[in-house]
């Protein structure tokens, strides 16, 4: 944008006509900008400053007697140079601060915020599942299933829990269980998973005959590195079916099956894990041409000093960009600090 210098009159007049676009969706003639203005500029100088904007990419006209729409290229010069942000009600407030009340688990608190970025924007809210370097053991736990199974129950990292059906080749008492469920408890706790399997696979070389059956049965096997969670909670992606922005089924469908596959969301997400602050891609700035017709708003959240992952809204390029900016940035705020309090 450093190339594009627009005086104080021009400005204003940006600013005006993109505000009112985004807030209607309609094409923005120098009539109702006159009017908007009130005496500030002249008709004649409204139209000569549009066609300026026009001639420098900023704007565009569908139809040669229609009135102007913003260009990507217009859209980044009112989000970085003229956008106004709007603070958060405090009603809104307090409704963020109750729906991620810390006592909730990692997987509540994401689904909470995806849905609460959805219900405030009007949009798709995406929020990545934490991502840790390595996946620590809190306690496991045992039980008995019939048909020689056994389900083992794991608290990992800090209020993660995940459940494993293990088959075996005979039943086991629940004495055995928890027998089993003690030591892996009193030994590994603190520890992480991976580790742990491989000391478990080296006792039973080493002492075969002595180790507790049981625990011979399910410690490997509980341990063995599960599968990954999934990569981001989605939700109200059937609101991008209203928005006049993305026109066409075939490029809804496109859209909604990159939602689906996830590889190229995720790679966008990547690299915002990396940036700094909150972030806005437009159109073809987010490097996915299937959000071409979209606009993504990011921002990364972290616990204990280290970034676990991004929050985002998905919405068409006519957003009210002052308002989802501080809606992400809080969301990734207050995020951050309720996984925080988990340690």
């Amino acid at each position: 944008m450093a190339e594009i210098v627009l005086n104080e009159r021009a400005n204003r007049l940006l600013k005006v006509m993109m505000e009112r676009y985004i807030r209607e969706g309609k094409a923005v003639g120098s009539r109702v900008l006159a009017r908007d203005l009130g005496a500030e500029l002249s008709p004649a100088t409204i139209r000569n400053v549009m066609a300026d904007l026009e001639e420098m990419g900023l704007l565009a006209s569908r139809h040669t007697s229609a009135g102007r729409v913003p260009t990507a290229l217009g859209y980044r010069y009112f989000v970085d140079k003229l956008m106004t942000l709007q603070p958060l009600q405090g009603g809104e407030l307090q409704q963020w601060r109750r729906c991620l009340d810390p006592d909730q688990s990692t997987a509540e608190l994401v689904a909470s915020t995806s849905a609460l970025l959805s219900g405030l924007t009007h949009f798709a809210g995406l929020v990545m599942v934490p991502r840790h370097d390595s996946v620590v053991l809190r306690q496991v736990a045992f039980l008995a299933l019939s048909e020689k199974r056994v389900l083992a129950i794991l608290v990992v990292n800090e209020r993660e829990v995940r459940n494993k059906v293990i088959h075996t080749e005979r039943g086991y008492s629940t004495a055995e269980l928890n027998c089993a469920a003690h030591y892996l408890n009193e030994t590994f706790a603190g520890q992480d998973l991976k580790a742990i399997r491989m000391r478990l696979l080296q006792e039973m070389q080493e002492d075969r005959e002595g180790m507790d059956s049981a625990l011979m049965a399910v410690g490997p096997v509980v341990f063995e590195t599960p599968p990954a969670p999934d990569d981001y909670v989605l939700v109200g992606e059937e609101k991008l079916l209203g928005c006049v922005d993305i026109e066409g089924r075939e490029e809804l469908r496109r859209l909604f099956e990159a939602f689906s596959r996830k590889r190229d969301i995720i790679h966008l997400l990547d690299q915002c894990m990396t940036g700094e602050g909150t972030q806005v891609f437009i159109g073809a700035e987010s490097g996915c041409h299937i959000l071409e017709q979209c606009s993504v708003v990011t921002s990364p959240y972290a616990a204990d000093g280290h970034v676990l992952g991004v929050v985002a809204v998905i919405g068409p390029t006519r957003m009210p960009y002052e308002r989802v900016l501080p809606i992400v940035e809080l969301a990734a705020a207050l995020l951050g600090a309720a996984l925080n309090h988990h340690d």
